[in-house]
């Protein structure tokens, strides 16, 4: 990609550019706990976004997209972002780096990719990252990992018209190789736990559907978070979000909250307690347990929270009677994308095999497969 990416560029610019490279993401375990300031567990891959970029010494900035095979330029003293165009996000990244006073001078840019469409892997926010790391190093500007995080979530929100939360352009950032991130959602802070896998291996299975209910279902469930909080917080003085409630407190939670309510909340307390028990699995080197937990998981978000849908509940259900699958759930939002399944090596291609089969028969839809691999974050290519 990098070769391809550098002679796209000479070919468009007739220069030699500055390659930045940001990998997509997986996350382990922790949905839908980002918005209510909990704890996540994600990790770069291998897959990702290569961002070419060269000054020009204009005002103007000229792009091209490999994956959509098309040109766009934009001036420096006025421009607007196009909400669902790719050339929005490398706007919206220059506009806040410029009201964060940093000189941003006319640059030409090449961005290409891998990751697979609707995989789940968060190609939007390895977009931004990588975006904003090519800008700092071609212009000296030294940003922290952290703040191009934020900055690439903040141009989702105010641009893309995307309101994600920090977990996606963070792990894009932080990313280390053989190591997740134990992420705090309130504190941006996390903590590195070797997730070494030894003979098993992480194999996404795309369900390849996707729901209309997730939008609507989303702004549901943080309303729900919300009103939990409200009435909660009448017997827990000082909770700010759900993530201020402990794993021990779950019973006198039931019966403070209306039973409409209750499961909502109890996916959030118990969720949050997932992430850290994923992590000391990890560190012990406790396979079984970690399988174990993203089986709950999945079961908390299909039966509690409501999440799921008929196609991934297929997925996940079918994987834990097989043979050498230590663990299944869903990953991201929701109604369609992709289950993340702890596989033996030895048994990835009968998994493959007996998945597509199944889930062909079932739903008349053959999934793709995406071998993921725990990976380095941003950086510049030598």
């Amino acid at each position: 990609m990098t070769s391809q990416i550098t002679e796209s560029f000479l070919s468009h610019f007739s220069t030699s550019p500055l390659i930045a490279f940001a990998p997509g993401r997986i996350n382990l375990i922790g949905e839908h706990t980002d918005y209510q300031e909990g704890f996540v567990f994600p990790a770069a891959v291998e897959q990702g976004i290569w961002a070419a970029i060269q000054k020009n010494q204009t005002n103007v900035c000229r792009l091209f997209s490999m994956d959509f095979d098309e040109q766009y330029t934009f001036e420096l003293e006025a421009f607007s972002p196009k909400k669902g165009h790719w050339a929005t996000y490398v706007m919206g990244m220059v506009a806040l780096l410029k009201q964060a006073g940093y000189p941003v001078v006319g640059f030409d840019m090449v961005i290409g990719g891998n990751i697979p469409v609707g995989s789940g892997l968060s190609s939007s926010a390895a977009l931004s990252v990588a975006i904003g790391t090519g800008i700092s190093a071609l212009f000296g500007f030294q940003i922290p990992k952290k703040s191009i995080a934020l900055y690439g979530q903040k141009s989702e929100h105010l641009f893309a018209g995307v309101k994600c939360g920090i977990m996606d352009p963070y792990a894009s950032a932080f990313g280390e190789k053989g190591k997740a991130l134990l992420l705090d959602c309130r504190g941006n802070t996390h903590e590195e736990i070797p997730a070494e896998f030894g003979e098993y291996a992480l194999v996404l299975v795309n369900s390849k559907v996707k729901h209309s209910l997730a939008d609507s279902a989303y702004n549901k469930r943080r309303e729900a978070c919300e009103e939990s909080v409200r009435i909660l917080s009448a017997s827990f003085p000082g909770i700010i979000t759900m993530r201020d409630i402990a794993l021990s407190e779950l019973d006198q939670v039931e019966k403070l909250l209306p039973v409409e309510l209750f499961p909502k909340a109890k996916h959030q307390i118990t969720e949050n307690a997932r992430v850290h028990q994923a992590g000391k699995a990890l560190k012990s080197g406790e396979l079984q347990l970690f399988g174990a937990l993203l089986k709950a998981s999945h079961e908390s978000l299909s039966k509690d929270y409501e999440v799921s849908c008929a196609e991934l509940d297929f997925l996940a259900e079918a994987s834990w009677e097989m043979d050498g699958v230590l663990g299944s759930r869903m990953m991201g939002g929701g109604f369609g994308g992709c289950t993340i399944n702890l596989v033996k090596n030895s048994e990835i291609v009968h998994f493959e095999k007996s998945m597509e089969q199944a889930y062909q028969k079932k739903f008349g839809i053959s999934p793709d497969f995406i071998r993921v691999k725990i990976s380095a974050g941003a950086s510049i290519l030598e």
